[in-house]
């Protein structure tokens, strides 16, 4: 799923006309080395916080169904996570820096979810709304200082951008419908084990059970009537 979500961060990025103009996008960590061996203007969407949505954790089970309607297997729900990014933009000049962090911000406000469109693999089959928060006050994540701190890098202007994604759960297959019939066998045992043979249930037109029982349909009479209260017996 995390895959899932950079591939789809990264498509919206590029929507806003970044990689047409030359603008790299990328997920590296930016570290004081990657800055120095950057050349060309880069925007950088560095994943540094995952952590569960615990509130939106569900229990029970789903069913999923094949084409014709049958129950193939039962699935576990999913379970959201938080992915935070920082998002930051890289240039020679500080003034061309902000000029892409503001064309980055304007892209990425402009949308409360990830479009479906730009979702893949089990984001798309699951056909849930992935949410996406930019610049958000209530982000519950290490501050920008200590990341940078962390990567050993200087402090500059960046974005943090939160995406709540779900998890697949867990599929198990269900057992296939069944089609045939439900075979009793039962017989007597003598006081010494010994098994005798007990009494075989009738069915028409199976004149030999063999190793699988009668399985044959069975001739049924007309229900017996019910006694009533007062009745007197023959």
């Amino acid at each position: 799923m995390i895959h899932e979500v950079d591939e789809g961060l990264r498509r919206l990025l590029g929507e806003a006309g970044l990689e047409a103009s030359g603008v790299e996008v990328v997920l590296d960590a930016p570290t004081r080395d990657w800055a120095a061996r950057r050349s060309a203007p880069t925007v950088c969407a560095f994943l540094y916080d995952i952590r569960e949505d615990a509130t939106r954790r569900g229990s029970g089970a789903g069913e999923v169904y094949d084409e014709d309607g049958h129950l193939i297997a039962r699935r576990s729900p999913p379970r959201w996570f938080e992915l935070t990014y920082l998002v930051t933009a890289w240039a020679n000049r500080p003034q061309d820096e902000h000029r892409l962090l503001s064309q980055v911000l304007t892209c990425l406000v402009a949308h409360d979810t990830l479009p479906a469109r730009l979702l893949t693999g089990s984001l798309a089959e699951l056909g849930l709304s992935v949410g996406l928060d930019t610049a958000g006050t209530a982000l519950d994540a290490p501050a920008a200082s200590d990341v940078w701190s962390a990567l050993g890098g200087e402090l500059k202007a960046s974005l943090g951008v939160r995406v709540r994604a779900p998890l697949a759960g867990a599929s198990a297959a269900a057992a296939p419908p069944v089609t045939e019939g439900l075979v009793v066998r039962a017989a007597n045992r003598q006081d010494d084990g010994e098994p005798t043979p007990g009494r075989r249930l009738r069915y028409t037109e199976v004149a030999d059970p063999g190793r699988e029982g009668f399985t044959g349909p069975r001739e049924r009479g007309p229900a017996p009537r019910r006694r009533r209260r007062g009745d007197r017996q023959p």
